[in-house]
């Protein structure tokens, strides 16, 4: 089986080579740079996250740090939420736009989506911090750190001004609670209509989920997932209905899975997840119509390593129960990921890569059936 690839450390050397659509029976593997480090004004960028609009337009999000690669809150640092937009799948990438720059030494951070597939909606949440505020310096009921959220009617062309979510996604009465924090990545909206976003929180470290049966118009906090210490996190829908969250461990070489049979408001014991160093992961349902044996595929992706180095795909074709195919995305240094599935049935994913050193680039890499048919069997994957 022939595969196409291209990688490139811009996006006009890829104008013109990779807008025709994948082939039946050919493997498809195309790869460009979104971000930049040092471009627009900004030391890098980091935090990736994608989404495909309801018209395909494909939305690149990513926090846009000016000053150097400090998380919100430290070394003095300044970070504004951007996104760059792709009409043609990734191919070539409008200008940057900045959704929200709070002001100096303030944070926009921690991008998630999700559509609403019957109003046509783009959600996007995210962290607000004031300067000098993150997880472990806001202060317990007070607004150092805000959880806001926007919506596009335009696929992303424009946006609407933020809506608070704080006092939904945080109990400012608990004397402890510091902050909450969104995804990053992996917001979805379920079959029977619900937006359900992953949400993590600190002190202590813990996991669970908002979400909406109004389409957004109200919003519910539910339960924590028991028994995990555990922070940023993904969704998935299972066939059965049931919502499957992965999540990052502290410590320990293994991250934790959990689900819901009720949209998020319970959730079930955690029991171990991919062997993976502790880093944002990426997990997404690859719908059945792609898949020649019958049966839809979930996808993983994150670092194999050591450490944060060489970017797999797992599959799993039992439901998440194992992930027991994996395909090499790229060699080299890579951290965090998140993917979409696009309208031509090609998955997209967005993540963190380094040459020389890391998060240099935020890149999109994109594949097809044929190149994940490819995976080879693992047998050592599961712990």
């Amino acid at each position: 089986m022939k595969t196409r690839f291209v990688l490139s450390c811009s996006v006009a050397a890829v104008i013109g080579v990779l807008g025709a659509a994948p082939v039946q029976g050919e493997a498809l593997l195309q790869q460009t740079d979104v971000f930049v480090s040092g471009s627009d004004g900004y030391f890098g960028y980091r935090i990736p996250a994608i989404e495909t609009a309801p018209d395909g337009t494909l939305l690149a999000l990513a926090e846009a740090r000016k000053h150097n690669l400090g998380d919100p809150g430290y070394e003095g640092n300044d970070i504004d939420l951007v996104c760059r937009r792709s009409t043609d799948a990734g191919v070539t990438w409008s200008p940057m736009k900045i959704i929200e720059d709070p002001g100096d030494r303030w944070s926009a951070a921690n991008p998630a989506t999700l559509v609403d597939r019957q109003t046509k909606q783009v959600w996007l949440f995210y962290l607000r911090c004031k300067p000098g505020r993150n997880t472990s310096t806001a202060r317990p009921g007070t607004d150092d750190s805000q959880i806001l959220a926007r919506t596009s009617g335009d696929n992303g062309a424009s946006w609407s001004e933020p809506i608070d979510l704080t006092r939904v996604t945080r109990d400012l009465a608990d004397p402890k609670w510091r902050c909450s924090v969104v995804g990053p990545g992996g917001g979805i909206q379920t079959r029977d209509g619900r937006l359900v976003v992953p949400v993590w929180m600190f002190e202590p470290w813990g996991v669970f989920a908002v979400f909406s049966t109004d389409h957004g118009r109200t919003w519910q906090r539910g339960r924590r997932v028991p028994g995990v210490s555990g922070d940023e996190c993904q969704l998935v829908e299972l066939r059965d209905g049931r919502l499957m969250i992965d999540i990052r461990q502290q410590s320990g070489p293994h991250r934790w899975l959990s689900t819901s049979g009720d949209g998020g408001q319970t959730w079930s014991p955690v029991r171990p997840g991919e062997k993976v160093t502790p880093v944002c992961c990426a997990i997404e349902r690859y719908q059945a119509s792609v898949d020649r044996e019958g049966g839809d595929w979930i996808l993983w992706t994150g670092p194999k390593g050591p450490d944060r180095s060489n970017l797999v795909v797992r599959i799993s074709r039992d439901e998440g129960l194992t992930f027991s195919r994996e395909r090499d995305v790229a060699p080299g240094l890579a951290a965090y990921s998140d993917l979409a599935v696009l309208r031509d049935g090609t998955v997209g994913v967005l993540w963190e890569r380094g040459a020389e050193r890391g998060y240099q680039f935020i890149t999109f890499t994109r594949f097809n059936r044929d190149w994940l048919a490819n995976a080879t069997l693992e047998q050592d994957q599961r712990p």
